[in-house]
Parts: C-alpha cells; structure tokens; sequence
C-alpha cells in the first residue's frame, strides 16, 4: 500500500506518525493550502492532482473537522483512491469491535469490545470508547475525551477533548460536545453543548 494523507496540517501530521510506526509507505500529503510545499519532508500536491503521484493507491483524510473531511474523503475516492485504515501500535481495540474503512486511531486511543466505528471516524490521543458504543461517518472522539458504554453518536458528531458523555446517552448527527463538558442527558442533533452539566449554547 503507498498511502497519501489528505490534509498537512496538525492531525494530518499525526496521521503520519500512525503510519510510520506501522511501517507504512506515505508517498505525499494532499491539501490545497500548502501544495507546492514539503511538509515533514513529503511533498504537498494539490488533491485533484492525486491522481498523477505515481504508486498512490490508499488515501486517510488527517482533517479535524467532519465536514471537511467528508468532503475530501469523497474527492479521493472519486479519483479511485481506497481508504486505508490506521490505528496505531499503541492504541487498543477490544474484539467483536467494527472499524470501517478510514478510520484513524491515534496513539493511546481505547476502544473497547463490541464497539462500532463508522467510515472515517477518528479517536484521538488517550480517548477511550466504551462497550457497544456506536459512533456513525465522520465523528471523531478528540484527545482526553471519555466515551462511556452504550453511546450512540451520530455521523460527524465531535466529542471535544477531555469531555465525558455518561452511559446509554445518544449525541445527535453533526452536534459538538465542547471541550470538558460533563454530558448527562441526550444532545440533539446539529446542538453545541458545554458546561458541566452540558446545555445547549
């Protein structure tokens, strides 16, 4: 597999590291902002130009953001590319868990049993995932953040670092869980919340 990595910035640059510890071979990262610019030593090309990079075959999307994410993740594949999965050495995935293509797991990332993952998601440094959770395309679970067991969270939620959201709750599609925030009841989809306890901003 020669990989490209979608997005040269922060995460994108995490992603990187996932992919060296794995051995892997990054051929170039992809972001419009920076292409004609080197970053960690790889050239940036443009992603409508991915194409062109000799041996690219698999692609993982390094943006933060769901939104943007989607969004490139739809272009790479448009030009044929795959999603790869990275989940790295030191991160832990429980069994009879489901990691769907695409998804990126950083460093200390736990996941534990019977956990599904959907397409893209990512779970960030030292963020933990409990039993039979369900996280939809796109979410991301960021650094520090504790997902207890039993949460539904829907397509490109985010679960901001250090936040908690307690057992059996669902965070609706697209909603944003601030950084810290203590989640003990339901968040509608598309809502903001912070605080401890969360409300909706």
């Amino acid at each position: 597999m020669a990989l490209a990595i979608l997005g040269a910035g922060g995460v994108g640059r995490e992603a990187l590291d996932v992919a060296l510890a794995l051995d892997l071979a990054v051929v170039a990262f992809a972001d419009d902002a920076l292409a004609g610019t080197r970053v960690r030593g790889l050239p940036v090309v443009a992603p409508a130009d991915l194409a062109g990079v000799a041996g690219v075959d698999a692609f993982i999307v390094g943006i933060a953001g769901a939104a943007a994410r989607q969004c490139v993740a739809e272009r790479a594949a448009e030009l044929g590319l795959r999603p790869a999965i990275l989940i790295h050495p030191r991160a832990i995935v429980g069994p009879e868990t489901s990691v769907a293509d695409g998804c990126l797991l950083l460093g200390g990332a736990h996941v534990s049993s019977s956990v599904t993952l959907g397409a893209h998601v990512q779970v960030h440094y030292n963020a933990t995932v409990g039993h039979d959770t369900r996280l939809g395309p796109f979410a991301s679970v960021y650094p520090g953040a504790n997902v207890s067991g039993s949460v539904e969270v829907g397509a490109g939620a985010t679960i901001g670092s250090g936040a908690v959201v307690l057992q059996g709750l669902t965070v609706g599609a697209g909603a944003f869980v601030g950084a810290g925030a203590v989640v003990t009841r339901d968040v509608m989809e598309g809502d903001v919340v912070v605080g401890n306890p969360a409300r909706a901003r």
